[in-house]
């Protein structure tokens, strides 16, 4: 008998949906190496993308941005006219009742930030794995079978490529969705349903709060949304453009409640910036509202653990009783252990925080608003304070940092290089990438930095932020053996003849060769104590001092 198949497939990449080791920055690094090297021996680790699916071939979890646009469907369709699965299941939902296929688009090209870097340093045509899934799910055979009679929508953060590379026609897409859906995607899918021409592209606009739905199955990492947009003004990124709104309580636990009904233990608190939820006048942290929201996650039946996304880190400098009044909930619960952790089970609380540069210049120019309420000049004491503070609390923080902004200059490097060597012996993760111009931001014509095209004091900065990373989170010595004979292999057999002889002794640092025959040849030298100091204090400008936010009420 002929697979009949659901009216409605909605589907996400296997990459795109994993909860590998239960942590996100692992499973985003991951996902940019090259797929030809995906498999256990070449990383010294093992790395599975399959997921978890239930009884019926249906996925256990997906982004939470499918999960959004499946509670809206939910609204007028009924369950049974819908599959929420992954790539190796696709086979069991497309069939001839099929008139819509939705999916899901991280990355799916991997020209994403981190992934245009890492990949690259294995050649310029490689494949990272997120690509390699994406279009292992788009040109899955099903959906050519069926094509005569479904269409293809596909939408969410990194739908945008698709266009940019001019692969909408080669795949079949019939819409691109670029930007937030909720105000016209069941619109759409009716439209998909009834066989109409669909137009190539949307570009969703922030929608009202309260046209956000309510999910009604489980996500990836068990992510609930508490905010929306960010409104810094950051010029590299589109977020930063659109102000930050936060959800309701009540909707923000009755997401958690769905989270663990379908079998979720850990939620993620997710926003542009945690730090903004109920936020004040001019970026004000409301403490208390924050210490309400992750004590009420908390106490929802069946949450273990508590986990969040991003934030900024001027806030924390502002504020340091946020952090400490956080950690009952964001240390003693997290699901991260490391021996550097003073807590009773070492566990530490893991937050993505964009320094982005150590020029003052560079920050000034392209993102002075994430300093907020500190001026340009202090952005260096605003970092070493606020790693000072989120490190004495037990928060290790996972940082990026851009590398090539328009305009860097030796200067710019040598400021950056400076404050990384101040940064020594913190307890973090550092992630160098590369400016990458998108359209929809300020530096949209701007053009995107190179591998091949960065300076040595560049490739310095680059490989000593991996040093750091290696020596904290890979502080084991047969590891970093083999770690240390592979990259001089690396760099004789791929890496001079792609980049040149810039990154060979910042790439001799990686390896681990003893600073002492390095000193004429690199900028730092890591035996040097920084003479840069962590302040006491960093002292607002007096014309940014606000009152502070009235106690909520219980």
């Amino acid at each position: 008998m002929a697979n009949r198949g659901r009216k409605i497939v909605l589907a996400a990449s296997t990459s795109e949906s994993s909860e590998y080791l239960r942590s996100t920055w692992r499973q985003m690094l991951l996902g940019t190496l090259p797929a030809r090297y995906s498999g256990f021996p070449y990383y010294m680790i093992d790395v599975s993308w399959k997921n978890e699916v239930r009884s019926d071939g249906q996925a256990v979890s997906v982004p939470n941005g499918l999960r959004v646009v499946e509670a809206i469907l939910r609204e007028k369709f009924d369950a049974s006219d819908i599959a929420v699965c992954h790539t190796d299941e696709l086979e069991l939902f497309v069939g001839e009742d099929t008139r819509v296929v939705g999916m899901h688009a991280h990355n799916p090209l991997g020209i994403a930030f981190a992934t245009d870097v890492y990949t690259h340093l294995y050649g310029q045509d490689i494949e990272p794995i997120n690509a390699a899934e994406f279009k292992r799910m788009i040109t899955h055979p099903a959906l050519k079978k069926h094509k005569d009679h479904l269409k293809i929508i596909v939408g969410g953060p990194g739908s945008w490529q698709l266009e940019k590379k001019n692969m909408q026609d080669e795949w079949n897409i019939d819409c691109i969705v670029d930007g937030e859906a909720e105000d016209f995607v069941l619109d759409l899918f009716e439209s998909a349903i009834r066989g109409e021409d669909l137009p190539r592209k949307i570009e969703g606009k922030s929608p009202a709060m309260e046209a956000i739905p309510r999910t009604v199955d489980r996500s990836t990492f068990g992510v609930v949304e508490v905010t929306r947009g960010c409104g810094r003004g950051c010029q590299f990124c589109s977020i930063a453009l659109r102000k930050g709104k936060s959800l309701p309580l009540d909707h923000i636990l009755d997401n958690v409640r769905v989270q663990v009904a379908n079998g979720a233990d850990t939620i993620m608190v997710t926003s542009e910036d945690i730090f903004l939820y109920e936020q004040g006048p001019k970026f004000d942290t409301n403490v208390p509202a924050l210490v309400k929201l992750f004590k009420s996650i908390s106490e929802v039946p069946g949450v273990k653990h508590v986990v969040q996304s991003h934030g900024t880190i001027a806030p924390i400098v502002r504020n340091p009783e946020v952090i400490e009044e956080l950690s009952p909930y964001a240390v003693n619960l997290s699901t991260h252990i490391h021996p550097a952790s003073t807590h009773p089970e070492n566990r530490y609380a893991s937050l993505f925080i964009g320094l982005e540069t150590g020029s003052p210049r560079l920050f000034n120019q392209y993102m002075k608003g994430k300093a907020y309420p500190y001026k340009a000049d202090q952005w260096g004491d605003v970092i070493l304070k606020g790693m000072e503070i989120m490190n004495r609390h037990n928060w290790f923080p996972f940082c990026t940092w851009i590398v090539g902004l328009p305009g860097e200059t030796e200067d710019d490097s040598k400021r950056s290089l400076d404050l990384l060597h101040a940064l020594k012996g913190s307890k973090w993760v550092i992630i160098p990438t590369l400016f990458l111009s998108l359209d929809e931001t300020r530096m949209g014509e701007k053009e995107s930095a190179q591998l091949y095209k960065l300076t040595e004091l560049q490739w310095e900065f680059f490989f000593t932020c991996w040093r750091y990373n290696i020596d904290f989170y890979r502080n084991d010595p047969t590891f970093q053996r083999r770690f240390n004979l592979g990259l001089p292999v690396y760099y004789y057999t791929i890496g001079r003849r792609l980049f040149g002889k810039n990154m060979k002794y910042p790439l001799l640092r990686l390896a681990h060769v003893p600073e002492r025959f390095l000193q004429k040849r690199l900028y730092l030298d890591l035996r040097k104590d920084s003479p840069h100091k962590v302040p006491e204090r960093v002292e607002i400008p007096q014309q940014h001092l606000r009152p502070a936010i009235p106690v909520l009420a219980d």
